[in-house]
Parts: structure tokens; C-alpha cells; sequence
């Protein structure tokens, strides 16, 4: 006659640690039945939610369904791994958009800043109040990212941007609302013959990179030049002109933001590039991906590529790197997200895949705060990622269960609307796309939105 329970034993990674035990479970228990022992044999005061992994699967099903499926029989001990629930995202705002916004970061601390393709980019604070609307660009404004700055006061922001204008800039943005002056653009980056697809700070604000449809890469410092370094006419990335890049005279219009030049220029990519970031906690090391179907490493200061993966027929349209550096992901045109292990020999093979039923145009891994950016990044793997996609959809992933996603959630009323950038901070979770802006709630608690109504 067959058991109607299994022997269990519960391993975690958490601080709620069970002593070392043998458990008798009915074959019948779900999540919700296991989670209810955790809490009782761990006697904790305020209940907490668990999920539970079995073989790098997160358990939906019972106990008997589970071993069936996974072939394991009636004398083996299941190992059942728990971990504190990540609640479903919940809606709490809208900020008001005239157009597509291309770009959101919630970095600031009790701000939003988000770009558009009206050309501006904008300041919110948690209240949905506009702050500043900064008219940068005449044309769409693609990627904005926060500049860790120590040196700047609580009282306002640097913020680097791209645009289909061929350009980026440095502008630093006051944080008072009303303030003389509102903004001020600092510098502007002259090196990309095409637009710009991204652009991003290393952790301590002292550079940048940029990525374009150029099929290059800027590799920039953040130092504000006193004269133009790239003149009106020439081309940043033959040898003669920088040579004479940084000699070029501006005498005239000395309150007009000088034309900057790049450190190095990374040439590698043969198609589009559609990201380019640092390696955690380092600003000489950096990854980068493109329409080519390549992710690539690079030594910026020598501008070199040191390490290429390829995946033939996979356009590549955003990347994240995990903060223990170990891991990169990648979203593509194929519709999945590829997860590649850095340290592996065989950099053309990946470690798992991500399935979306839409193309994933963006992905983000959490921070815990907005300060964290002035610092270098935890050593651990964060377990979570969210993707944003084209048919309206962001999606929370649990990396330890690839299979499906841990929670979705709609954007935006009505028929799908793409979603072109999302930002996670906290509990602050940020969607930005055709439709505007949401901002979510992931988690418990209330550290983090006190004060969004």
C-alpha cells in the first residue's frame, strides 16, 4: 500500500533556520500548508509567507504530484529548500506623460527621473508632483541614468542622458522646485554618427558609457572640459582628429556647455549596440550587447574586447550583470532572456533561459536603496529579476526556478502597450513605456513608499 507522506528535511538560506529534523508531510500539503509549519515550528510572532524549491523548481503543485514529476520514489528523502515569498506587485501611481517615456529611474531618493520622446526629461517626487521638466533634447530623449555624485549637495542631481540627436549630456538638476536655476546642462558628448541606445554611469560617478546604433561604444570620463574638445566638424574616432580633440579653442560663448570627446573608443560590436554597462564595482571592466547576437567584455581603458559570447540569430536588446559580477543575463528579439555564467570555459553555451510569449525589451535586478549606488555593489547573488515586454507585461523571476515566472503583472489599462524600461529600488518598482508611467509595489512593509499616495 502506498505511503500517504513523505520524509522531508528543510534547508534554507534565510535567517529563519530550522534545527535539523525529519519531517513526515501528507502527500497532500501545498505551499500554503508548509509555510503555515515553518511559521509554527519556528514559533515566529508576525507570520511570514515561504516558497519552496524542489530540484530548482518552485513547488506548485502538492507533495505527491511533485515527486511523481520528478521521479522521486517513496524511499527517498525530499529536500525541500524555503525562502520568504515575494508578494504580487501592486499599482500604487501614475505620473502624467505626454508621450512615450523611454527610460525611468527611481534612484533618487523619494524621486523619479524619467526621459521621453517628447525630448524632455522630468523630475517626480513621490507625491506625483513634477518637480522639474528639463527640455533637453529635439528629439527623443532614449536612455537618462542617475551620476553618483558626493560632491553635490541634497539639493540636486547629475544626470546623464542620450538621444536620437547623435548626442549625450551631463546636466545637473535641482531637487527644490522652483529653484533658479531649474537645471543646468554641463557638457554635452559628441562622438556617435547614429543614436544613442543607452547610456550608463560606473558606481562612483567618475564615467560613463554610452552605446549606439553606430555599432560603437563611448568610454567617457564625468569631468566638466573649460574648453570645446570636439570641434562642430570632426570625427572623435579617427586618430588625427583625437589628437586634436582636446586643443580645439572655444573662446567664444563661454556660457554655452562645452562639446566633449571620449577617453576610448570600443570598436568590436558589427551591428547595432543596444547596451553597455560596468562590471559591478569596477570602472575599467564592462559588458556590452547588440543586434550582432553577441555579449561582449571589454577592458575600456585599453579598449579592448577580451572575451566574446555568441548566439547565432539572437539580436540582443538589453543586459544586466549580477552584483557578485559571476552572471550575466540578456534579453533578445527571440522572445527569452539568456542567463550566461561568466566563468565558465565555454562562453557560448548558456546556463538557462527565461521564455516570454512576447519580445522582453528590459530587465533590471534590484538594489536595496537608492544609495547604494554611491557604493560598490553586495557580493551576493540577488535570486530575483524583473523583464519588462512588449505585450504590456512585466514579470518577477525567481533565478533558483527558471520555469515560469514567480508573479506578472499588466501595465496599463486597456489593449497591450509596450514597456521599454523598468527600475527596481526597494520596494519602488518603476514601468515606463507607450503608456506612460506606473509605479508598483513589490514586497512587504513600509520602509520605502511612505509617502506615495
Amino acid at each position: 500500500m502506498a505511503s500517504s507522506s513523505a520524509a522531508v528535511v528543510f534547508t534554507t538560506k534565510t535567517p529563519y533556520v530550522l534545527p535539523s529534523q525529519k519531517f513526515m508531510i501528507p502527500l497532500d500539503w501545498k505551499r500554503y500548508q508548509l509555510s503555515q509549519l515553518i511559521n509554527k515550528a519556528l514559533s515566529l510572532a508576525k507570520p511570514i509567507p515561504f516558497d519552496f524549491l524542489v530540484r530548482g523548481s518552485i513547488l506548485c503543485t502538492n507533495l505527491g504530484e511533485c515527486r511523481a514529476e520528478n521521479g522521486i520514489t517513496e524511499e527517498d528523502t525530499l529536500e525541500i529548500e524555503y525562502f520568504e515569498s515575494v508578494l504580487p506587485p501592486q499599482r500604487m501611481t501614475t505620473l502624467p506623460q505626454e508621450d512615450w517615456v523611454s527610460s525611468i529611474s527611481c534612484r533618487i531618493s523619494q524621486h523619479f527621473l524619467t526621459a521621453s520622446y517628447d525630448g524632455h526629461i522630468r523630475l517626480f517626487d513621490y507625491a506625483q508632483k513634477l518637480v522639474q521638466d528639463v527640455p533637453a533634447y529635439q528629439a527623443p530623449v532614449t536612455s537618462v541614468c542617475v551620476v553618483p555624485s558626493p560632491t553635490l549637495t541634497d539639493e540636486s542631481v547629475l544626470v546623464a542622458s542620450g538621444s536620437h540627436d547623435l548626442t549625450a549630456s551631463l546636466t545637473r538638476v535641482s531637487l527644490v522646485p522652483d529653484a533658479l536655476p531649474p537645471f543646468q546642462t554641463l557638457t554635452s558628448l559628441h562622438l556617435h554618427t547614429s543614436p544613442l541606445s543607452s547610456i550608463t554611469s560606473d558606481h562612483t560617478g567618475s564615467h560613463l558609457l554610452t552605446a549606439s546604433w553606430d555599432h560603437l561604444i563611448g568610454f567617457w570620463d564625468t569631468t566638466i572640459p573649460t574648453r570645446d574638445e570636439v570641434a562642430p566638424t570632426s570625427d572623435p574616432t579617427s586618430s588625427s582628429d583625437r589628437k586634436k580633440r582636446r586643443k580645439v579653442a572655444s573662446e567664444a560663448d563661454q556660457g554655452r556647455a562645452k562639446r566633449k570627446a571620449p577617453t576610448t573608443v570600443l570598436k568590436s560590436h558589427t551591428a547595432r549596440v543596444s547596451k553597455a554597462v560596468f562590471a559591478p564595482g569596477s570602472n575599467q571592466r564592462a559588458y556590452s550587447c547588440g543586434f550582432d547576437s553577441t555579449v561582449r567584455t571589454w577592458d575600456v581603458e585599453l579598449g579592448v574586447c577580451t572575451d566574446t559570447i555568441t548566439v547565432p540569430e539572437r539580436p540582443m536588446l538589453d543586459l544586466v550583470v549580477t552584483p557578485d559580477g559571476h552572471t550575466v543575463l540578456a534579453s533578445s528579439t527571440d522572445r527569452t532572456v539568456s542567463i550566461f555564467d561568466l566563468r565558465s570555459p565555454s562562453l557560448a553555451s548558456t546556463t538557462g533561459t527565461l521564455m516570454h510569449p512576447a519580445t522582453p525589451s528590459c530587465l533590471v535586478y534590484p538594489v536595496a536603496n537608492a544609495s547604494e549606488t554611491l557604493s560598490p555593489p553586495s557580493t551576493s547573488s540577488a535570486p530575483q529579476v524583473l523583464t519588462g515586454a512588449y505585450d504590456g507585461i512585466a514579470r518577477l523571476w525567481d533565478l533558483r526556478s527558471l520555469k515560469s515566472a514567480v508573479a506578472s503583472v499588466k501595465a496599463w489599462d486597456g489593449s497591450p502597450k509596450k514597456i521599454l524600461s523598468v527600475d527596481w529600488v526597494g520596494e519602488v518598482v518603476g514601468v515606463a513605456g507607450e503608456g506612460g508611467v506606473e509605479v508598483w509595489r513589490v514586497g512587504q512593509g513600509d520602509r520605502v513608499l511612505t509617502g506615495i499616495k
